[in-house]
């Protein structure tokens, strides 16, 4: 169960990070194609596009299976505490009033709760 646990919180380390890359791929001025034909089979915007696309699937998935549980807390737990870092274990403790004990338990059942709704998972 353990190891379970770490799989689904390091994927959430990686959407954030992936959020964080397709905002900033966002800012970036569009591609210009310039009507020269490169030598490869695919030219370096038609690779960033690609990308792009994928990036975005990949968060759209990991959103779905967030957005699909029902419990606020749980919701809470993901979003604020394991994926955004807005709170310490203390303060999200102090802000549900429960225990270390207890919240170490919730966090671990929303993370389960998310793996059950996020479909390349496998617990």
């Amino acid at each position: 169960m353990r190891q379970d646990v770490k799989k689904i919180r390091n994927l959430l380390k990686k959407y954030a990070k992936l959020k964080r890359d397709l905002t900033v791929f966002n800012q970036v001025s569009s591609p210009s194609f310039d009507g020269v034909s490169s030598h490869s089979s695919r030219n370096g915007a038609e690779s960033r596009l690609i990308n792009h696309v994928d990036l975005s699937y990949q968060l759209k998935e990991v959103e779905d299976a967030l957005n699909a549980i029902d419990d606020p807390q749980y919701q809470f737990i993901l979003h604020d505490y394991v994926i955004e870092k807005h709170f310490t274990r203390n303060e999200v403790c102090n802000q549900l009033s429960v225990s270390v004990s207890k919240f170490n338990y919730m966090k671990n059942e929303a993370l389960h709760a998310f793996a059950k709704f996020y479909s390349d998972l496998t617990v």
